[in-house]
């Protein structure tokens, strides 16, 4: 079957709109893509060509993010697990593998644990949800989104990466602009909040029933590699540390990403 002329949808979830993407075949395996506080589904364009080979995939812009809508509400991690679990239903998904990095990371994690059922097979890229400080790059990823001027959101993405060169206008650009729409900073603040006070994920991850895969680089200064060794409490998981890359191995290094990741996902004969 064709793929869709555009891969650019709109569902509603509790009344709110959310935008997503969807690519490769309608009924193929679904993957789901959840990305990090602040960006949007493009944040995962330089690896859809790849994984939409073997996969229906499907990427939203979280609820508060992107072009999706951004109430004034509390950002709780339950509103957040309230939107994806209404978000997976109306698609009519029982069941899928998902990927996500950084606070999508923690939020599907946090999904894992209480939804065990509706994971498949599990990939996280530098997840939160373990680090209970601060970094400074990620105090200038903050100044960035409640200050968005291009020299902010510059500097802070290249902090972020291992190779600064790897960070292009149109990722600053992009950036930028959804900062700027009504509400997007309330709703990064509030989400930062949310996660603060999330249930501890220590002690609680031995619930994931899913096999997972753990992907960090080496020299991530958003979420340093260190902290990956409390989610290697996960029964079924294994780590996978990228040479060379920082917070956003998808951005920066999306080849190596993309084999590991279908390696994982369909390397097994399934």
């Amino acid at each position: 079957m064709q793929e869709p002329s555009t891969p650019q949808k709109l569902t509603y979830v509790n009344g709110y709109a959310i935008r997503y993407l969807e690519h490769g075949p309608p009924q193929g395996r679904i993957l789901v893509l959840l990305h990090g506080i602040g960006a949007s589904a493009e944040r995962w364009s330089r690896v859809i060509p790849t994984l939409s080979k073997y996969f229906r995939v499907i990427t939203p812009d979280i609820l508060g993010f992107g072009y999706s809508d951004k109430p004034t509400v509390e950002y709780t991690m339950d509103f957040f697990l309230d939107f994806f679990n209404g978000f997976l239903d109306n698609l009519g998904i029982s069941k899928a593998s998902v990927i996500g990095s950084s606070f999508g990371g923690h939020l599907v994690t946090e999904f894992a644990i209480r939804f065990n059922r509706k994971i498949d097979k599990l990939v996280l890229a530098s997840p939160a949800g373990i680090m209970r400080t601060s970094t400074p790059t990620l105090d200038g990823y903050i100044m960035a989104a409640l200050y968005p001027t291009y020299e902010n959101a510059y500097k802070a993405f290249r902090e972020m990466a291992h190779d600064p060169d790897a960070v292009t206008e149109e990722i600053v650009m992009d950036f930028v602009n959804r900062m700027r729409l009504p509400n997007a900073k309330y709703a990064f603040m509030s989400t930062l909040l949310g996660m603060r006070y999330a249930p501890k994920l220590q002690e609680r991850l031995g619930k994931i029933i899913s096999s997972t895969l753990l992907i960090w680089g080496d020299s991530d200064k958003m979420i340093p590699v260190q902290y990956a060794k409390e989610y290697t409490e996960i029964p079924d998981s294994k780590l996978m540390v990228i040479k060379n890359c920082g917070h956003t191995p998808y951005v920066e290094k999306p080849m190596t990403f993309s084999k590991l990741v279908l390696e994982f996902l369909v390397g097994s004969g399934q």
